[in-house]
């Protein structure tokens, strides 16, 4: 099974705000440690399993909170230290995220009845 464009893109958003972050905070040059990899390996899942597929809106915004608690907390110091950094390094990826925060999205219920 392919993964959608969009998807991947926001995967790859992910992969290099981890690195950012690890390489920072915990001095790590070529690899994640093994709290960022698993942080990273989480957030890589709630992506694949998130019930709206393609048309997946922002985390930020999703009106579906599939993070645990403590997950949650964890991704959003990385967000919060790579995100105004993400302009300067990766500006594609940076514009495309912030472009994705403006999709409207429905319900996942409001979804399921659309798809029928």
């Amino acid at each position: 099974m392919s993964i959608h464009r969009r998807l991947a893109r926001e995967k790859k958003t992910i992969h290099v705000m981890m690195q950012m972050y690890c390489r920072a905070k915990h001095g790590r040059k070529n690899d994640l440690c093994a709290e960022c990899s698993d942080l990273e390996n989480y957030a890589l899942t709630r992506i694949e399993k998130c019930p709206y597929g393609p048309d997946k809106p922002s985390c930020a915004v999703c009106p579906t909170h599939c993070y645990k608690a403590a997950m949650r907390t964890e991704i959003k110091k990385v967000m919060r230290f790579s995100g105004p950094r993400m302009i300067w390094r990766h500006p594609w990826l940076a514009i495309m995220h912030l472009i994705d925060e403006k999709r409207k999205v429905a319900s996942v219920a409001e979804k399921n009845k659309i798809l029928g």
